[in-house]
């Protein structure tokens, strides 16, 4: 489909060049790397760090992050348009490359320090590390004020202790960013960011979840014991932890209205192709009313989850406020992606049960997410507090 999005000028109906030769690029390698091992790599939860990796060579793994860094320096429409059209092949190499560049990568760009961003993001940028990015522990989902992963301050060193969960990349991913509470539970500006790179001593990867969708993803605990930080590695302020991870959520909400567009796209593009090969009663199905209707409802909601990303992407690459704008983009793409899969799913019958068919798999992956980044009703309450404002 061809995307459309909203600006506070008015709309723009066509991908800038940029866009274009993004979509392009992405479209021609999909079908050559990604879309001949997608059930494999399914099948196994094996991790493709090889595709991530040339992902980071076509300048992918950093389309935010300013070339002076190593990275494409894009803005949010770019960005969006590279995690949907990726999704459109695989929703889980979408959600790895989304979370590689908002979470990890985007918060060491947002809230980092000079020595930082020039020691960590050259090697983000190009995919020769992987991040990882850690707030959620198994006690605490949105209640991360909560959390109970510490640290401590001793000289001129922080001992972090505790454990995250749920955290993609948990395992393979080279360095992470982790927040840890530094004061009170449930205590304002009780949590601190730090950078921890994979062999730091007490840090280790626990279980790896065995997951419905985005199985190539891999999701893991990260599990801190005495493990030593020097305070060079504190991101930003002491105690600003959890503001920080708020303000990378914000763009992370894009993320995953991105990928929620691509998985809702790919689904779509299969059905509407299934409807036009399978015959019924000597005609193909798309030819009746009923299945007709359905591509029509799930064209629309493509198209309005569409305006939605990009508006809110187009806030964000103008510096505009976008907190109510990805929150609302995020809920609505992802509930039509489930339901977008869900149609696709019943316009196939019952290959549409079938692993053959890659309407399967969009099923499964789509759920991810209206739960991750903060789950529908989370998005809701987000939405809520801004329409008070």
């Amino acid at each position: 489909m061809d995307t459309i999005f909203a600006t506070d000028q008015g709309l723009n109906f066509q991908l800038n060049e940029n866009q274009q030769m993004i979509a392009d690029m992405i479209r021609r390698y999909g079908e050559e790397r990604i879309r001949p091992v997608v059930m494999e790599y399914d099948e196994k939860q094996e991790f493709p760090l090889e595709i991530m990796r040339e992902l980071g060579e076509m300048g992918l793994m950093g389309v935010l992050v300013p070339e002076t860094y190593g990275g494409s320096g894009f803005g949010y429409p770019e960005y969006v348009t590279a995690v949907s059209e990726i999704a459109k092949f695989c929703g889980a190499i979408g959600l790895s490359v989304a979370a590689h560049n908002s979470l990890c990568t985007g918060h060491i760009l947002k809230y980092g320090n000079e020595n930082q961003k020039r020691t960590y993001l050259p090697r983000l940028a190009t995919g020769e590390w992987i991040g990882a990015w850690g707030l959620t522990e198994a006690n605490t989902g949105s209640d991360a004020g909560n959390m109970r992963t510490t640290a401590v301050k001793d000289g001129a060193y922080w001992v972090l202790n505790g454990a995250k969960n749920f955290i993609t990349h948990g395992k393979n991913g080279h360095v992470a960013v982790v927040i840890a509470r530094t004061g009170e539970a449930r205590t304002r500006n009780n949590s601190t960011a730090f950078i921890v790179e994979r062999g730091t001593p007490g840090f280790r990867h626990g279980k790896k979840e065995n997951k419905l969708g985005m199985r190539a993803s891999e999701t893991s605990e990260m599990i801190f014991e005495d493990c030593r930080i020097h305070e060079s590695q504190v991101i930003g302020e002491v105690g600003m932890g959890f503001k920080q991870a708020l303000g990378v959520l914000d763009g992370g909400r894009i993320s995953i209205a991105a990928l929620s567009l691509g998985i809702a796209a790919g689904a779509y593009e299969a059905a509407l192709q299934y409807a036009r090969e399978r015959e019924q009663f000597g005609q193909p199905i798309f030819n009746f009313q009923a299945i007709q209707f359905k591509l029509v409802d799930m064209a629309t909601r493509i198209e309005a989850s569409a305006l939605l990303t990009y508006q809110a992407a187009d806030r964000a690459s103008k510096g505009l406020p976008f907190t109510q704008h990805s929150a609302m983009a995020k809920l609505y793409a992802s509930e039509t992606a489930v339901w977008v899969a869900n149609e696709a799913v019943q316009i196939h019958g019952g290959y549409g049960y079938l692993k053959d068919f890659p309407v399967e798999k969009y099923y499964r992956d789509a759920k991810l997410c209206t739960i991750g980044e903060g789950t529908s009703e989370i998005q809701k309450l987000v939405i809520a507090r801004t329409l008070l404002k």
